[in-house]
């Protein structure tokens, strides 16, 4: 688990879920069902794990009689992206859901249920207690995101002052590092930030 993992976990308020079971009924990847199945004879314990505990839905209209909002909201979020290629998506559903909406094995969960959600820009069901917060994150990180341009903005009036092959040197090897975290989040659309 790199450190943005371990401080992003730290910080989710995990208080905030509301228990509906939603996410664990209908939920998707960004893999293909069919690069799922591939990692998973490969050994990826994500795929493995997620595999353990997700079976998919025959069809997007068959999550959807079961979650339409939350099929619906996915689907947008992702066209909203241009990440939607509608034969390459999944909808899956937990086998341990009970119909309480309760976990029927919480005790020896796998790690990435316990993680959810793992990322700022998780595509949650309409209503979730975690909206607002993850609405929070993201601007937050895109804050980050514009004050390393700002940064760089300067790095590069700094460099246009000096002659030191030393110190020019040291500029670079820091703009280098601030290119690789914004490229991090391009994904996200972080050149629009």
């Amino acid at each position: 688990m790199d450190n943005f993992e371990k401080n992003w976990l730290s910080q989710r308020p995990q208080s905030l879920c509301n228990m509906c079971g939603r996410c664990c009924r209908c939920s998707t990847t960004s893999f293909t069902y069919e690069k799922l199945l591939e990692l998973q004879a490969e050994g990826d314990q994500g795929a493995i794990d997620f595999l353990e505990l997700f079976e998919p839905y025959d069809s997007i209209e068959a999550a959807r009689e079961v979650s339409p909002e939350i099929v619906d909201n996915i689907i947008k979020g992702l066209k909203e992206d241009g990440n939607f290629v509608e034969e390459d998506m999944t909808f899956y559903h937990c086998r341990f859901i009970g119909d309480d909406n309760l976990c029927t094995r919480y005790e020896s969960r796998k790690t990435l249920c316990d993680h959810f959600p793992a990322s700022p820009w998780a595509i949650v069901p309409p209503g979730c207690g975690f909206e607002g917060w993850l609405f929070m994150k993201r601007e937050e990180k895109k804050q980050q995101i514009r004050k390393v341009k700002e940064d760089l903005l300067e790095l590069q009036l700094l460099k246009t002052k000096t002659s030191d092959p030393e110190t020019m040197a040291k500029i670079i090897a820091v703009e280098n590092k601030m290119h690789k975290t914004i490229e991090h989040y391009k994904k996200h659309g972080a050149e629009f930030w």
